[in-house]
């Protein structure tokens, strides 16, 4: 199926220089058996030496022919094809596309970059990228917090909706996450870069936007300045309630109403990003009050965290008759809840990568097995290829590979972390890559051939496995 080639020597040619590696270094290294997919050097989008390292030295841990090329087609593929850089207004500023869609979605761009974190200590360029997606995120939420994907063509219109479409806008569903994507990107670049240049009056003015928005949809005396409503023959595409969403009771919590899939909530006090707002609201006032000492808007943030947290404490929490005590994926704050998960980022399942509660916190352990059991919600398949988490965004039966990831990546247990490798081995179909979403018992029929988060995702769970247990990789 594959052709033979020295990928890896391609690779720190790439990404180091012939004139600083020895020939003898490439002798060293295996032959594997799978052709590069990358693009050929001339037409990568960006180039990272740092990542390019990376590669090689994580590539060197793992054993499995078919993982070290997959590994090698997917950590890369963000900056491979994704990255438009350049400077505006004397600042980085940085495009960057999901994949094969031309938009940038605060989230995806977000999660796209978030591996590259620790490698920019190694690349001042790649730390400049990065400064540049932060830059261009607080530019899209001064146009429209409300909104969740933006075109570089700021004159460019997006879908004929109607709600209040900007220009530049590509897409406006209304989802918690986005805004708190935007301020998890800020804080991991704030604690692992010297530079403070993105941490100016433009950002902080976006971040005071963030807050205010997420006041708003709390809806504690009406629902709140946004609508949304779209002509479709799906109905999770558009907003029930006349375009609000459906009814809530104001608990204290944040609507959301669409989910990190883009489908719409059934009940819009979402919970997963309930728990990453609080998360992210923290950890914009430590922002604010170190590089700001602005003391008044530090304390609003820890004070619309502690009531979003406390409200999660009171209603997320539901008594399952079989599970007991679990948390619900949505709830309408009347007594009314949803028990699923979402495949997107976040999701119940990845509230110990968001930060949001531990990995051995027994109401997270509970609720992990009561989604990870067939039969027990409707968006979970099991078949010939693998079993995981689903939805309604292309099926019941097409389970995501970002689900399988984030299994692994809040697993400590061996053989359940063995096992998502090898259902991710399965899942991409022949193509090196992993795909939005793929059929149960045939993984050559799955959405989105380029999405550059699954790629990303899918490389950050093999480099994390690499430090932490390598010999699951041997």
């Amino acid at each position: 199926m594959y052709k033979r080639r020295d990928f890896i020597k391609d690779t720190v040619i790439a990404g180091l220089g012939i004139s600083l590696l020895p020939e003898m270094v490439f002798a060293k290294m295996p032959l594997f058996d799978y052709e590069s997919l990358r693009p050929p050097l001339a037409n990568r989008r960006f180039i990272s030496k740092a990542v390019e390292k990376e590669i090689m030295e994580v590539s060197k841990k793992i054993k499995d022919k078919e993982l070290v090329w997959l590994f090698n087609n997917c950590f890369p593929n963000t900056l491979d094809t994704t990255v438009f850089a350049s400077i505006k207004d004397n600042k980085p500023d940085t495009y960057i596309i999901t994949g094969d869609i031309d938009a940038m979605w605060l989230r995806d761009s977000s999660a796209q970059v978030w591996p590259y974190l620790p490698l920019m200590k190694n690349d001042k360029e790649l730390e400049k990228m990065i400064a540049g997606v932060i830059n261009r995120h607080a530019y899209y939420v001064l146009i429209d917090p409300y909104a969740n994907a933006f075109f570089n063509d700021q004159e460019r219109k997006g879908h004929n909706d109607e709600t209040l479409m900007k220009p530049g806008v590509h897409e406006r569903k209304w989802e918690v996450d986005s805004l708190c994507y935007v301020i998890r990107l800020a804080y991991g670049y704030w604690k692992q870069s010297f530079d403070k240049s993105c941490f100016d009056s433009t950002w902080l003015k976006a971040m005071k936007e963030i807050v205010a928005t997420f006041k708003n949809q709390q809806r504690k005396n009406n629902n709140g300045s946004y609508n949304f409503k779209r002509v479709t023959n799906r109905p999770t595409d558009t907003a029930a309630g006349g375009g609000a969403g459906a009814p809530v009771n104001p608990i204290g919590l944040i609507a959301s109403v669409f989910r990190p899939s883009d489908d719409g909530t059934v009940f819009p006090f979402l919970i997963p990003s309930n728990y990453f707002a609080v998360v992210s609201l923290r950890q914009l006032a430590e922002i604010v009050e170190k590089e700001y000492q602005d003391e008044t808007f530090s304390s609003e943030c820890l004070e619309l965290a502690s009531e979003v947290e406390n409200a999660l404490k009171e209603y997320a929490v539901i008594n399952h008759k079989k599970a007991g005590e679990i948390l619900a994926y949505e709830i309408d704050g009347f007594g009314s809840s949803y028990l699923i998960d979402d495949s997107n980022i976040p999701s119940l399942l990845s509230l110990p990568y968001l930060g949001a509660i531990s990995v051995d916190n027994p109401l997270y352990m509970d609720t992990r097995k009561f989604l990870l059991t067939p039969g027990n919600h409707p968006y979970y398949a099991k078949g010939k290829v693998a079993e995981g988490i689903t939805g309604p965004h292309v099926g019941r039966d097409m389970i995501w590979p970002m689900s399988i990831i984030m299994r692994g990546l809040t697993s400590n247990d061996d053989m359940e972390i063995k096992q998502c490798i090898d259902m991710l081995k399965k899942s991409h179909g022949g193509t090196g890559f992993m795909h939005e979403a793929f059929y149960k018992d045939d993984a050559t029929k799955f959405t989105r051939k380029w999405f550059a988060w699954a790629n990303t995702l899918f490389g950050e769970f093999i480099i994390k496995l690499s430090v932490e247990r390598p010999h699951l990789l041997r």
